[in-house]
């Protein structure tokens, strides 16, 4: 007899940098799904604030295939432990799991989810008492916890099932003078166009405005979906050709338009601007900083991932401002804002998090506030962003993802960036090297290349920054060439 099922699976349970994730039916099972719930239920007790009496558990899902069945089944898991289980009563983002945390004082939750994954796969995220995601060593725990097994059996019993969906809403609308944006947005004839991708936030927005929602936003692609209409629920440019063309044809027949594109549980998000350009949170986050200082007038410094723009650094230091940089994953972001007095805090990928907020991204929040921003500025998206790039220089951003040929290949060119790191890029020498995370190559202001290695597998991720196109497709180039040379 087997101790421990768990030790049957050839691939041992591994959490990455926000949560366990899989490929359902494959590497996520129910058998797995229920020991990991329980394992990081009974880490959540373990770990409580001394001063917390809480045994409630918050249990959210997306709207992937059996995300809803299978978030009642981890509810029995926790209740198997001796906790008291609250579930989501809909699928909803994953912020709002956050939020309800923080709300009923729980000791986290537990949130199924696969975030900005393919279709075929689903996920399991955890957060803590604070709202924001759980860090390294307690993820460490839950595998340790796995590995040593130990039974505990699933409870079934009646659940309380809670609105959280309505009451994040209701919390984001305390927070912003929705007439008066909903009314400045309207006098600029900006056209407001949101594009869920089929994920979990869908028609909140129009939820938030409410009737004042009439005339100013228009959704796509809200229907649920498990298949995401055939590719990953990322906000990424290659994905959003609807948007892209919708934007544009506003803003062609004489009404200006922004679109703005969440991930599949949304906490991430990306914008479109008037003219139809893709805009991440690299050109978002710098608009955001200015508007917190400017105008909602906060306190704070400036978080960012080393992999992040350089554009948010220099308008953040004009308003003097620090600013930190610190490794790829919001984790690292959530652990400084805990710490307090953080404005703003985000990642290259759509993350974004506010000191005035919960501790973790809340793309809805972010879509608020860029509204917000867009009315005081009294401009529409491209026209704000074109007078930063006037102000602090051109920034043009992409990100690579080279699969080297194996794990050997890899390991030849960790040692070559470390022992041997390149001193020119492209003909350009290097003035900096960085080492926070992976291996960042300055060759001047709004002017870098980076790289990073995955955790787990031969993929290279290389990041550019610089100021044309054109140079960052000669420096990708380059780094290619240098990858496939070892």
């Amino acid at each position: 007899m087997v101790s421990n099922p768990l030790r049957l699976y050839a691939s041992p349970i591994h959490f990455g940098t926000d949560g366990w994730r899989g490929v359902l039916g494959v590497d996520f099972t129910i058998e797995r799904l229920l020991a990991v719930a329980s394992a990081s239920a009974q880490e959540l007790l373990y770990r409580a604030p001394s001063d917390s009496t809480s045994r409630v558990i918050i249990i959210g899902y997306d709207r992937r295939f059996l995300a809803p069945e299978l978030a009642e089944a981890i509810a029995a898991a926790v209740r198997g432990c001796g906790l008291v289980p609250l579930l989501s009563l809909t699928a909803l983002p994953t912020p709002a799991c956050s939020w309800g945390v923080v709300k009923h004082r729980a000791l986290g939750a537990l949130v199924l989810t696969a975030s900005h994954n393919p279709p075929e796969w689903l996920g399991l995220k955890i957060k803590g008492p604070f709202g924001s995601s759980v860090e390294g060593d307690f993820t460490q725990a839950v595998e340790n916890r796995l590995l040593a097994g130990g039974i505990t059996t699933p409870i079934e019993e009646p659940l309380e099932r809670l609105d959280l969906r309505k009451e994040h809403l209701d919390g984001l609308r305390s927070k912003f003078e929705l007439p008066r944006l909903a009314k400045g947005l309207k006098t600029m004839g900006l056209k407001v166009f949101v594009d869920p991708m089929h994920g979990s936030a869908a028609g909140c927005v129009a939820e938030i405005f409410g009737d004042m929602a009439n005339g100013l936003v228009q959704e796509i692609r809200s229907n649920r979906d498990p298949l995401f209409g055939g590719h990953p629920p990322e906000p990424l440019a290659p994905y959003l050709s609807e948007l892209i063309a919708a934007v544009k044809s506003s803003t062609d027949t004489g009404h200006p338009a922004i679109g703005i594109v969440f991930d599949g549980d949304g906490d991430r998000i990306a914008a479109v601007d008037e003219y139809g350009n893709f805009c991440s949170t690299q050109l978002l986050m710098p608009l955001l900083i200015e508007h917190l200082v400017k105008v909602r007038n906060l306190s704070g410094y400036v978080v960012k991932t080393v992999s992040g723009s350089d554009l948010m650094k220099l308008v953040a230091e004009d308003f003097g401002r620090k600013v930190v940089e610190l490794p790829v994953g919001f984790k690292y972001i959530a652990s400084a804002m805990l710490e307090g007095n953080v404005l703003i805090g985000g990642e290259e990928s759509g993350g974004v998090g506010f000191g005035i907020h919960i501790p973790e991204r809340d793309a809805l929040f972010v879509a608020l506030l860029v509204l917000e921003a867009l009315n005081e500025e009294g401009s529409p998206l491209g026209e704000s962003l074109n007078r930063l790039k006037e102000r602090f220089g051109k920034s043009n951003y992409q990100r690579l993802d080279l699969h080297l040929e194996d794990m050997e290949s890899r390991h030849r060119l960790e040692l070559l960036l470390e022992n041997d790191t390149p001193n020119i890029v492209s003909g350009k020498p290097v003035k900096e090297v960085i080492r926070t995370d992976g291996v960042k190559l300055r060759m001047g202001i709004n002017h870098w290349l980076m790289f990073r290695f995955s955790g787990t597998e031969p993929l290279l991720r290389i990041y550019c920054e610089a100021p044309t196109s054109e140079i960052v497709r000669r420096n990708l180039d380059w780094a290619k060439d240098l990858a496939k040379k070892i």
